[in-house]
């Protein structure tokens, strides 16, 4: 009996310590990732913040009040375009580096297909190593822009509330950076650092419809002048925009829902004779040896290729 009773408090005391030792290292794991977590709010709002002051150094404030308040958009150049395209895809590379990469990329595939095939496929190659970084920059765009239109209508929920609560235009700005996951956090923060450092809440606004490209935010800009101009409830406009980006979020999964099929079969078509041709390569280099003799015929396949699958893009993706 009294074995019993010591085997028992044994065990109990050995389930105790474990508990214990475990307790101990949640504690401890928890605090380390609350410290890393605060590292990390801090280094985000330190390169907001000095992302603002750059932009700043660059551009007059009353330059970009007037770019952000104008509302027909002349054209841009090439250069320019390449800018938006590298800010609004959220990679951390300055335009110019990003451009240099593409111009090294380019000549480099240019140089290998003058090695590989005699000058045969050095045009294929200038304009492969020309089109792959841009369709990287372009598929990160892609996604950011759709992952920033899934989090309008909580941004346009949190602000209404925020409203609601008593705050201002800039102080909502404050919150969503604060409590939302980028990069919903990165542009509304770095809209609220533009209005501390002197910029106007209009400009500031503008310029976020600018930068970020969506018809959603040009909107909900547009909305939010006329607002200050003839007087509401601005609360419940923010609930209504939310209410009808939700639902044009709900056509669009029904859309994309429907024409999955024809996507999946698209793609299959697109990569099916880049994968042919190199298996032929592999297995009987003399036989494909003959198709790379006529560089111009494959430069026109692919072109083809490019343009059917651009077309069938802008049929499914279009404006609602």
């Amino acid at each position: 009996m009294g074995t019993t009773i010591v085997t028992c408090l044994a065990f109990g005391a050995g389930v105790l310590l474990i508990f214990a030792i475990n307790l101990m290292m949640v504690d401890t794991t928890a605090g380390r990732r609350a410290r890393l977590r605060h590292r990390l709010e801090s280094e985000i709002e330190a390169e907001r913040k000095n992302r603002v002051l750059e932009s700043l150094r660059k551009k007059e404030q009353f330059e970009m009040a007037v770019a952000g308040m104008t509302d027909v958009e002349e054209k841009i150049s090439l250069r320019e375009r390449f800018n938006r395209l590298i800010d609004q895809s959220g990679v951390k590379i300055d335009p110019n580096r990003a451009l240099t990469l593409v111009i090294g990329g380019s000549v480099g595939l240019g140089l290998l297909g003058e090695v590989v095939s005699g000058g045969k496929m050095a045009m294929v190659g200038l304009l492969l190593g020309a089109a792959l970084p841009l369709g990287y920059y372009s598929v990160l765009r892609s996604r950011r822009q759709r992952k920033l239109q899934s989090q309008l209508p909580d941004v346009f929920d949190l602000m209404s509330r925020m409203l609601r609560a008593g705050r201002t235009i800039s102080q909502s700005f404050q919150t969503v950076a604060d409590e939302l996951p980028r990069p919903a956090c990165e542009e509304f923060g770095y809209a609220y650092e533009q209005q501390n450092l002197g910029l106007s809440p209009e400009a500031a606004m503008r310029d976020l419809a600018r930068r970020t490209g969506l018809l959603e935010l040009k909107i909900f800009v547009m909305a939010v002048m006329i607002h200050q101009q003839t007087g509401g409830n601005l609360a419940d406009l923010l609930d209504k925009l939310a209410d009808i980006l939700r639902g044009r979020f709900r056509i669009l999964g029904m859309i994309r829902s429907l024409t999955a099929e024809g996507r999946f079969q698209a793609i299959i078509l697109l990569l099916l004779p880049p994968f042919l041709l190199g298996a032929i390569t592999l297995v009987n280099r003399p036989y494909a040896a003959v198709l790379f003799e006529y560089p111009m015929m494959l430069i026109v396949m692919f072109s083809l290729m490019l343009l059917g699958a651009l077309w069938m893009r802008k049929i499914i993706n279009f404006d609602f």
